[in-house]
């Protein structure tokens, strides 16, 4: 494959090993926020046998690391999803996805944005009688963040992982309670298909939001710039992360509906069943929840923020956005332009629509969190239909009919599942204009690609010429 020179600048390497970037994974995907507000919906799918909805979801994302795994052994690199998918059906179409999956992500970050400031807002309330403007607090949590992660990738992942495993311990002690103080309701029925409510559909209905429970997996991939041996290191971490945060889904999910007494009607009335399960289990340790919801949306924005800001950095870098995106700081090597105006940007969608429009955070939690993942979950699709073409392009010796064709394939069956039920007829406003702003920014994007790719004529080459692991 032919190269040209290349005058951007690199990350530093080898800043990062395994046991770092599992732990960044898992602090993006943030298993307390994601499950305190996605099981209860899951639930009212489902019913007590929600937790087999998040084992299917577990397996279908695991089909999908396969994709990420496969390019990262062949192509590791700080792009990721744009890098794979402009290699392998051309430049424009590797411009179109830099736009189209980094304004995805952008909104989706906004989630977390406004859901730091009112969990905490709300926790401050609750337990210290203060009442502090959730708006205040969320730009307080995004200029932490933006001051941590342009300072260093070890840092803010030192830090990530610190915030995460607080949260964990903090989940399962929660867990544990709930198991003790309910062990007479202890029983098998939430892993029983008997148990789901209308079978198979019931199971569908929770599927879309068992994926998003998901979202951040792919975390590992984008840092492979600065992973210590990325082509070994980063499909371990993708395929360790998922397997760890659906096992512990599945416990969370276990505990609660103990807690609930295994009462699909009464879990599904609840719109925090974990915290809920959590209060009548032991009233008194409530704080433990609160302070796992608000440590698991510190250490999301950290992980979010290091990671999917690369694939802005690295597509500004190639030549696909601007290189004003692509500078990195002098002294601390990390690309805090991209850094800063991914959150800023993420901040003002917040305080616009929060603010200005007054939607409460919960509400904006749901409404960002829905229309940034559309995109994403296209580009998901889209990178497993990459992943043939790629092979069959540039290492035809090493095709592999089941790892690299009907694998990917299935996944993509698998996923169209969760993306219909985001654009399906039918649903309440606002909800019904998503898919079209997302056909709309997909289009937006296609042309951007075609106009760039012409205009252009090297970005054939530019494109993937960033290797994680090789010297220039």
């Amino acid at each position: 494959m032919s190269t040209i020179p290349r005058s951007g600048e690199r990350l530093r390497r080898d800043s990062l090993g395994l046991s770092q970037i599992i732990a960044s994974t898992l602090a993006n995907i943030a298993p307390a926020m994601s499950f305190f507000f996605g099981f209860g919906l899951i639930a009212s799918g489902a019913g007590v046998g929600a937790p087999l909805t998040i084992l299917v979801a577990m397996v279908v994302i695991l089909f999908l690391t396969n994709t990420l795994a496969q390019f990262s052994k062949y192509r590791p690199s700080a792009g990721s999803f744009v890098t794979f998918i402009g290699m392998s059906f051309g430049p424009w179409a590797g411009a179109a996805a830099s736009i189209f999956v980094v304004v995805g992500y952008c909104i989706a970050a906004s989630s977390v944005v406004v859901i730091s400031g009112g969990w905490a807002a709300q926790t401050l309330q609750t337990f210290v009688g203060i009442n502090i403007p959730w708006q205040a607090i969320s730009i307080i949590a995004t200029a932490i963040v933006g001051l941590l992660v342009s300072r260093g990738i070890s840092l803010s992942t030192t830090w990530a992982a610190i915030f995460f495993y607080f949260e964990l311990v903090l989940l399962l002690i929660g867990a544990v309670i709930m198991l003790v103080v309910n062990w007479h309701s202890v029983s098998a029925a939430p892993f029983m298909i008997s148990s789901v409510t209308g079978g198979w559909k019931g199971i569908g209905l929770g599927f879309p939001l068992a994926i998003y429970l998901f979202i951040g997996w792919e975390n590992s991939a984008m840092l492979a710039e600065e992973t210590t041996d990325p082509r070994r290191n980063v499909p371990r971490a993708l395929i360790t992360g998922t397997l760890s945060i659906g096992i512990l889904y599945m416990f969370l999910a276990f505990a609660t509906e103990t807690a609930f007494h295994n009462d699909a009607k009464a879990l599904t009335a609840s719109s925090l069943p974990y915290v809920d399960a959590f209060k009548a289990s032991a009233a008194g340790l409530l704080i433990v929840a609160y302070l796992a919801g608000v440590t698991s949306i510190f250490s999301s924005l950290i992980g979010l923020t290091n990671a999917q800001a690369r694939i802005l950095f690295s597509s500004a870098r190639e030549g696909l956005l601007p290189q004003f995106f692509g500078k990195i700081h002098p002294q601390h090597r990390t690309p805090h332009v991209a850094m800063w105006t991914y959150i800023v940007v993420a901040l003002l969608i917040v305080l616009v629509f929060g603010t200005v429009d007054k939607i409460d955070p919960v509400t904006l939690f749901g409404d960002t969190g829905t229309l940034g993942t559309i995109p994403v979950i296209v580009t998901y699709l889209l990178t497993n239909l990459a992943l043939p073409v790629y092979m069959l392009r540039y290492h035809r010796e090493d095709f592999n009919v089941f790892t690299h064709l009907i694998v990917p394939v299935v996944g993509t069956v698998a996923m169209a599942f969760p993306l219909w039920g985001l654009v399906e007829p039918g649903q309440p406003f606002p909800f019904n204009l998503y898919p079209k702003l997302s056909l709309a920014l997909l289009a937006l994007s296609v042309v951007y690609g075609l106009i760039l790719a012409k205009s252009k004529p090297d970005l054939v080459q530019r494109i993937g010429s960033y290797v994680a692991d090789e010297e220039y």
